[in-house]
């Protein structure tokens, strides 16, 4: 396996800090890694800065853009996207404050719903109408949600692993908002002091995330979470710190009571491939979970899928699903939506 370190030019005026980025190469059959795909490194220019992401396959059509879980990055997709068809595009992104994109401002708090903002950011950037989604974990909330908020600017949602916003007792709620403000404060305090972040050696972060993780990452593939998220320390010549915002171990993920996810579930229209690890938890109460699952099992475009796997299995083991994430895009991802307004177009100019 061949490392490539790149130093960013980045002063941290943007909100982000001076990043090392670990891009990592695989030598296919000599060193038998898993296969992977060539791409670009990308960068959006937003209002606070810039979101960073990694672009595979061609870059003259439209991609399938890529959402990760809370605290990983981009690299969430390393393993799977190579198994897709090679004509398919698809962006890989860092959310705010992770991977190589740009923190939010001192004093600005994480919220999830501020990622549909997110989204339409980069639909307006490259003058994309609707935009195909896949969201893993937090993501795969996510792009429920936009789902149900924008209906008319979707053709297609793969979520992996969380159907829907996930629900818990209001003490509960009311007790985390509290301990969760009280610590981000803390975390803002130090990020505006400029000191280091504790380090620690390579071998040392990756046990960090694989605990991190609670396990569900294969510890010799928590590599692909790590590459985006380190900087070389500048105390210590051979540890490094993880450079994502410290402040999203307390960002705000309610969104709305049951009633509202079910009023969204109802709201969703376009085709939708849902994919849940079996060795995975609800996160809920499953009665919860099942209720949205009942309105999502009427709409005809919908398709549920049980994958043995953990809550990160698109990482670990990509080939339970890839099949059905294939098949899914290829009658409704960009290519095929694209196909389909050609012929309406040339069937209604024929009638002129």
């Amino acid at each position: 396996m061949e490392f490539e370190f790149r130093e960013n030019s980045s002063d941290g005026t943007d909100g982000s800090p001076v990043d090392l980025n670990l891009r990592f190469r695989h030598a296919g059959d000599i060193t038998g890694e898993p296969p992977t795909r060539a791409f670009s490194e990308i960068s959006i220019k937003v209002p606070w800065g810039h979101i960073a992401g990694k672009w595979y396959g061609p870059q003259t059509v439209q991609p399938i853009l890529g959402l990760h879980g809370w605290q990983d990055n981009a690299g969430t997709y390393d393993l799977l996207v190579p198994l897709l068809s090679p004509d398919v595009a698809f962006l890989s992104i860092d959310l705010p404050g992770h991977g190589l994109s740009s923190r939010l401002p001192d004093g600005c708090y994480y919220n999830s719903v501020d990622n549909l903002y997110v989204i339409r950011l980069i639909m307006k950037q490259y003058k994309w109408e609707k935009v195909s989604l896949i969201g893993h974990s937090m993501s795969s909330i996510i792009v429920f949600v936009f789902a149900a908020v924008f209906p008319d600017k979707v053709d297609m949602v793969i979520g992996i692993d969380a159907l829907k916003p996930h629900q818990r007792p209001y003490p509960a709620v009311i007790r985390t908002m509290e301990t969760r403000l009280d610590e981000f404060l803390r975390e803002d305090e130090r990020n505006r002091s400029k000191t280091e972040p504790p380090s620690y050696t390579y071998d040392e972060l990756i046990e960090r995330v694989y605990i991190g993780s609670f396990h569900s990452v294969n510890k010799e593939l928590c590599k692909h979470i790590l590459a985006r998220n380190i900087q070389k320390s500048g105390k210590y010549p051979d540890k490094f710190f993880f450079c994502r915002d410290r402040r999203l171990k307390f960002y705000n993920y309610a969104i709305g009571s049951q009633e509202l996810c079910v009023e969204m579930a109802q709201r969703i229209t376009c085709p939708y491939l849902f994919i849940k690890a079996t060795n995975s938890s609800y996160f809920e109460d499953k009665k919860y979970y099942d209720e949205v699952l009942e309105v999502m099992l009427k709409k005809p475009n919908f398709e549920y899928v049980e994958a043995n796997g953990s809550h990160h299995l698109h990482l670990n083991n990509p080939e339970v699903i890839i099949d059905p994430v294939n098949n899914f895009i290829h009658r409704f991802g960009p290519a095929a939506v694209a196909a389909a307004r050609k012929k309406a177009k040339e069937a209604a100019e024929s009638k002129l």
